[in-house]
């Protein structure tokens, strides 16, 4: 029966072992818990002091961000926003242990059967940095939103530069910012929310706010103290209650300031809501007391491509203001920078060279020629945007002419090859006397959604022509890019922007704490690998 009951439980080796020394009186247990192993093993109950891995830009010396180091077995680790790792594995302390090491846009030459990674002298308290060179030309600085930001640095007992290092709001995930100046600080804005307590969480927008640099706040080079709106329960609160349309989640894009009638200067925003389709689109005024949006305006119609939207960023032109929206992912749609304006969806503009009133209608579209049979493009009312796919079918058509002026047809720096568009953000730069893009592009070479484009053109609008890369993934998504103008150093020579890191549209596996989370890069304007033509030597 002994024997029988020993089978059962796949032992056959120790249970025969235990039969023969066992002394009488003596049970299994307590002879398993009086050998050895199990005494040799007691030590590992012991606690240890992690070991400390640092990673490094071998350009900058400044810690890496989103670092994976795997070890011989597939163990997994991610370097945290200081670009550390508290290393503390049972078994694998006081010896040799191999790292593979991977990250987006870095590299680490391979040996001679091609592992890339290092071997470490692992020991209890003790520490080893490791270099990467950077292949991106932007420079990942850290994670902005999400659980366990400097996690790795709070258990090796590392001073962290922001309030909340481990988790900020109850918040585990947040899609795609939007950012803006507003009463003396930075109000940001997030859609799609994720909390610890369940898999769905905040669906009709996520707020914060934090100080300006000169007001107080970090240095962007250190990181951003978000201060969230919150519900009792330390929970984001929604920004946007619900509508009289009924959609059941709420996303805000384009944010603006305006004067109302009062001569107030109020937030304004763009929204969409869907049920899961989109439901309606309008504008939403910001309610300083209640601090949440509420509706200013319901559009006609949610297909109309008069709503703002993408990014939005403020221009001069002929001494009258107006926003400036990625809406149709390119800068084609503006509004005069007025309360009443924005409201009005009839006052929105788009940059096309169709003819005033005409639609998009593939080799029959009209498009305007003055009396020299000149193409003309301009901001016009009534007259839908003209996207970057479809300025290049009518290049395809003939209808635009090779002497034509073409506005949307990137091109690499590099290889001359098409740039195509899903997102951008435009701002203008001092330093460079230009309107700079940070461009998304839509099926790269290594990712759908991943790869970073830098460009400039000397009006919001374009002519956009030249592309470099400054940024890559594989097989990762990082989307709906968000310049952060508030942050530029040194006249615009450094620039700060931010995108959402996530899985989706990708068969890869989230990364754990990164997904779905905003990170942070810097790019420095006058890296020679950028090519940038000097401001002076400009005709």
């Amino acid at each position: 029966m002994k024997m029988k009951m020993w089978k059962q439980a796949g032992v056959w080796t120790c249970a025969a072992l235990l039969l023969v020394t066992m002394a009488p009186g003596v049970t299994p247990v307590q002879a398993a818990g009086n050998s050895a192993e199990q005494k040799a093993g007691s030590s590992l109950n012991q606690v240890q002091e992690p070991f400390m891995i640092k990673v490094v830009d071998a350009e900058t010396g400044r810690g890496i961000p989103l670092v994976e180091l795997k070890t011989t077995n597939n163990i997994l680790y991610y370097t945290d926003s200081a670009g550390v790792v508290a290393f503390d594995e049972p078994g694998l302390m006081d010896t040799t242990v191999f790292f593979h090491m991977s990250s987006d846009g870095y590299e680490i030459p391979a040996d001679m059967f091609g592992n890339r990674g290092q071997a470490v002298e692992v020991t209890p308290g003790g520490s080893v940095t490791l270099q990467m060179n950077r292949v991106n030309i932007a420079e990942r600085l850290y994670r902005v939103t999400g659980q366990g930001i400097y996690r790795d640095s709070l258990l090796l007992g590392l001073n962290t530069p922001i309030q909340q290092p481990v988790i900020n709001g109850l918040i585990m995930g947040q899609d795609s910012v939007q950012t803006i100046e507003y009463n003396g600080k930075l109000y940001w804005f997030w859609g799609d929310t994720d909390r610890p307590a369940y898999p769905l969480g905040n669906f009709r927008t996520t707020g914060a706010t934090s100080e300006l640099p000169q007001n107080g706040g970090l240095d962007p080079d250190v990181g951003v103290n978000l201060k969230y709106f919150t519900k009792e329960d330390g929970f984001a609160k929604s920004m946007v209650p619900t509508l009289p349309d009924g959609g059941n989640m709420a996303w805000i894009f384009g944010l603006m300031t305006a004067k109302d009638s009062t001569g107030k200067e109020r937030l304004l925003t763009g929204y969409t809501t869907l049920n899961p389709d989109i439901v309606a689109r309008g504008i939403l005024v910001f309610n300083d007391q209640t601090e949440q949006f509420e509706q200013a305006v319901q559009f006609p119609s949610k297909d109309d491509w008069r709503h703002p939207g993408g990014q939005a960023t403020y221009y001069e032109e002929n001494g009258k203001g107006y926003w400036l929206f990625t809406e149709h992912r390119i800068p084609n749609l503006r509004v005069a920078a007025s309360y009443d304006a924005i409201t009005d969806y009839t006052q929105y503009e788009s940059f096309t060279c169709l003819t005033p009133g005409a639609a998009y209608d593939g080799a029959n579209t009209s498009l305007e020629r003055d009396q020299n049979g000149k193409l003309v493009w301009g901001w016009k009312k009534n007259t839908p945007v003209l996207t970057q796919d479809q300025e290049k079918e009518l290049i395809g058509f003939g209808l635009i002419k090779a002497d034509d002026p073409r506005y949307y047809q990137l091109k690499d720096a590099d290889t001359g090859e098409e740039v195509s568009l899903a997102q951008s953000s435009v701002e203008w730069n001092d330093y460079r006397q230009r309107y700079v893009m940070i461009g998304q592009q839509v099926m790269g070479k290594t990712s759908v959604l991943g790869e970073m484009w830098y460009a400039e053109a000397d009006s919001p609008q374009g002519p956009w022509t030249t592309a470099k890369k400054i940024i890559t993934h594989n097989n990762y998504t990082f989307y709906n890019p968000a310049q952060h103008k508030f942050f530029f150093k040194d006249g615009g020579r450094v620039i700060y922007f931010e995108a959402t890191y996530t899985n989706t549209y990708t068969d890869h596996t989230p990364t754990p704490r990164y997904n779905y989370n905003q990170v942070m890069y810097k790019l420095n304007l006058d890296d020679p690998r950028l090519g940038l033509e000097p401001v002076q030597n400009r005709k």
